[in-house]
């Protein structure tokens, strides 16, 4: 029971990660331009992987995806490319992990076959929340260098709402990823001393008993002779 319901705290974990990230995948918060620094007319801009945004004074936002998308910066196409291979990850590790569950009368009722899929999609979600790790840490480096670098020309954007909750996201995922595979080892490593030490019991109740041979029985064999 207690295997059983790690391993459900575990895939709800790796879910809300998965939830997270894809929220954050979509949002347009990636990085934010203060405005009060800025001579430009909108309340504030953002700019996400996919379109960016911004607010008018009268309270409308208007908001323009990109035209060309491979025109992008090469660390954003990256970011785009490491965010969806995440959520991907996430998909495949969570129907794995789904599987996998004590819990579940899905697919094979096999214990071994049953364990090895739960490990699988702990691994995948802990690849996963590294591919997210990486894009979010490469993009807010990217946003980092260009606002302190006094060479830059262009627009100096801040870090946005969304990477925080990038961070966050694969966060979850690899913590989700981590418990449900240390959970299957550890029902793993169980099952085998158990085995193990049940076998060497039966082993010894099957051979027979041998008493030591001292010298009084040696004599005593010698007088019947």
């Amino acid at each position: 029971m207690a295997s059983s319901s790690s391993q459900i705290c575990a895939l709800l974990m790796a879910l809300a990660g998965l939830s997270t990230l894809l929220f954050a995948t979509m949002s347009n918060r990636w990085k934010i331009l203060d405005t009060t620094t800025d001579a430009v007319t909108a309340d504030w801009v953002s700019e996400g992987l996919w379109m960016d945004c911004a607010a008018t004074a009268v309270g409308s936002v208007q908001c323009k995806t990109f035209l060309y998308m491979l025109n992008s910066d090469t660390h954003v196409q990256a970011c785009r490319a490491l965010m969806i291979a995440s959520i991907l990850l996430g998909f495949l590790g969570a129907v794995l992990s789904l599987l996998g569950l004590k819990c579940t009368n899905i697919g094979s009722s096999d214990e071994d076959a049953k364990m090895k899929f739960a490990v699988t999609g702990g691994f995948l979600f802990i690849l996963g929340g590294l591919c997210s790790m990486v894009a979010v840490s490469w993009y807010a480096a990217m946003v980092t260098a260009q606002f302190f670098d006094p060479l830059y020309a262009g627009t100096k954007y801040e870090l946005g709402e969304a990477l925080y909750l990038g961070w966050a996201g694969s966060v979850l995922y690899m913590v989700g990823g981590i418990l449900l595979t240390c959970a299957c080892k550890g029902k793993e490593k169980q099952n085998y001393s158990v085995n193990k030490y049940g076998y060497s019991a039966g082993q010894a109740a099957l051979q027979p008993h041998t008493y030591p041979r001292t010298s009084e029985t040696v004599i005593s064999n010698k007088e019947y002779v």
